[in-house]
């Protein structure tokens, strides 16, 4: 990515540019910023995790307050979700997801106030939020969900598998049912065991006061990693933004990212 790996190049605007809404060609005030240049500024606070007003304008990516409103105006209209579905698509036509296994986790908690918080378990002085993934046997993420932090990681496991987007880039029906669940035994549920075998899915979860399920952590170890790259986006590390549907537009924006560098290793 660079010294400055907020620059948008050539090969990825030309993903992103399709999926963004047209501007009002009658829309009153000044010429609006550049797409492209907003786009920079809300990577550069999205890696950086400077606050919007301190957006340096000398960038040239307009003011901190454009490029927020900007976030929301392409998350109402989906469009970092569908870029993160079209990169999916892309590494499944290259053979680059493994459906053999997704594995499931939500680390502790670092996440500050806004909606979807609660006391955290951590810390019972402090509110906060937390975040679970469920990403691919290569520890390519397919969905992540936001939730309090007192929130246990349980009652997200359906929610979590049956997030996994329609994926396409094959002949034939979206892939979006891995054959295995791999969880730790924060995830030990009878009933949610049975649902995901009637989703013909198998899970490998362990059983708490069992011993864990031998080499399951060298299988799992992938869901690690994924959160190591999603939380080097400074912004989603700690969480500053308030609301709730900025954040996880960020959220769905790193890990379009972490697809895209994934991808452009594939490439010659």
């Amino acid at each position: 990515m660079g010294n400055r790996p907020w620059i948008v190049d050539d090969e990825l605007w030309t993903l992103i540019e399709p999926l963004l809404p047209p501007w009002p060609q009658k829309a009153p005030g000044p010429k609006p910023v550049d797409d492209r240049l907003c786009l920079q500024g809300i990577l550069y606070v999205l890696y950086n995790d400077v606050s919007w007003q301190l957006l340096p304008l000398e960038l040239g990516f307009g003011s901190g307050q454009t490029c927020w409103r900007r976030l929301g105006r392409w998350h109402e209209a989906g469009v970092f979700d569908q870029l993160h579905r079209l990169l999916l698509a892309e590494l499944h036509a290259a053979d680059e997801l493994d459906w053999s296994r997704a594995c499931l986790d939500a680390p502790h908690p670092r996440e500050k106030g806004g909606e979807a918080t609660g006391p955290s378990p951590v810390d019972r002085g402090k509110t906060g939020s937390k975040h679970h993934l469920i990403c691919d046997g290569k520890g390519t993420p397919f969905k992540v969900i936001t939730t309090a932090a007192n929130v246990n990681d349980v009652t997200q496991t359906l929610a979590l598998v049956d997030g996994i987007p329609a994926v396409a880039g094959k002949p034939g029906r979206p892939g979006r049912r891995p054959d295995a669940v791999l969880g730790d035994k924060g995830y030990d549920s009878n009933p949610n065991r049975r649902e995901l075998r009637k989703r013909r899915i198998l899970p490998v979860i362990s059983r708490k006061g069992a011993p864990n399920i031998k080499d399951l952590g060298k299988l799992r170890y992938v869901v690690e990693q994924t959160f190591s790259l999603l939380h080097h986006f400074k912004r989603l590390a700690v969480r500053w933004e308030r609301r709730l549907d900025l954040h996880d537009a960020l959220v769905s924006l790193a890990c379009g990212l972490i697809c895209w560098r994934r991808l452009k290793k594939t490439r010659p």
